[in-house]
C-alpha cells in the first residue's frame, strides 16, 4: 500500500522522473540501496521502485512505528524497524535476512542517517556503514545501487523549513530522479564489499543528478 501510496502522492509534489541502465533487473530477493538526503527520501524512492515494479520492505528508524496510524501500516506490510545504537539492532538484519529468503526486496539506506547541512543542494553520498555489506554477505542477495537527487527541494532544513516545504511542494513542483544501476554480487572482505557498494550508488546519484542538472554531472563524468 506504502508503495502505491507513495507513486500517488510523489507527483502531486513534484516531477518525479525515473531511469535505469541497460539490463537492469529487479529480480526477487535484490537488495536495493539508495543515498539518504532527505526525509522525503522513501516516497520518492518508493515511487520510483513502483514504476519499476518492484515493492520492497524498507528498513527504517523505528521511531516511525510510534506514529499513529503509520505505525501500524508499517507492521503490516512487512517493513523492518531499525534500532540504533541499541541491543536490539542486529534483529533489523534477521528480519531483512529472513524477508530476502521468502523472495521478497529489502531497500536500505547504508549511510545510516541524513547529512546534517541544511541547503537543499546535492552532496554525493557519505560514508556506508557495515550493515548492507553484512546483510548481502549473509544472504547472497544481488545488490541494486539507486541513484536519487531533487527531494532535498520538497524538505531540507529545520523543521519549521521543512514544513513551509511539504506546504509548497505542489505548487513549486520540484524535479525529482531517481536512476537504478545495474546489480552487483558483492565480493571480497567487508570493507572492500561495502566500499564497492558505495561507489555504485555514488555511480546511480551522479546519474540522477546529472538528469537535473545536465551541466553539472554527466554519465560518468564529475564536478
Amino acid at each position: 500500500m506504502l508503495s502505491r501510496l507513495a507513486d500517488v502522492l510523489v507527483p502531486a509534489a513534484g516531477r518525479l522522473t525515473v531511469s535505469a541502465d541497460d539490463g537492469a533487473e529487479f529480480v526477487p530477493g535484490s537488495i536495493f540501496v539508495a543515498n539518504h538526503t532527505s526525509t522525503a527520501d522513501p516516497a520518492v524512492v518508493l515511487a520510483a521502485l513502483h514504476r519499476l515494479g518492484a515493492e520492497p520492505a524498507v528498513m527504517a528508524a523505528a521511531g516511525l512505528w510510534r506514529i499513529p496510524v503509520l505505525g501500524a501500516a508499517l507492521s503490516r506490510e512487512g517493513h523492518i524497524p531499525v534500532h540504533r545504537a541499541d541491543a536490539r539492532a542486529g534483529r533489523s538484519l534477521d528480519l531483512a535476512a529472513a524477508a530476502l529468503d521468502s523472495g521478497r526486496s529489502v531497500l536500505i539506506y547504508a549511510e545510516g542517517g541524513l547529512p546534517r547541512r541544511r541547503d537543499a543542494g546535492e552532496a554525493e553520498p557519505g560514508e556506508f556503514r557495515s550493515g548492507l555489506s553484512r546483510l548481502a554477505e549473509r544472504t547472497g542477495a544481488p545488490v541494486v545501487p539507486l541513484g536519487q537527487a531533487g527531494s532535498r527541494r520538497l524538505v531540507s532544513g529545520g523543521t519549521v523549513k521543512q514544513l513551509a516545504g511539504l506546504a509548497t511542494a505542489p505548487l513549486r513542483r520540484p524535479a525529482l530522479h531517481v536512476h537504478a544501476g545495474p546489480a552487483l554480487r558483492l565480493t571480497g572482505d567487508r570493507v572492500t564489499r561495502t566500499e564497492r557498494a558505495r561507489e555504485a550508488v555514488i555511480a546511480a546519484w551522479r546519474v540522477a543528478v546529472g538528469r537535473l542538472e545536465p551541466g553539472r554531472v554527466g554519465r560518468g563524468g564529475g564536478f
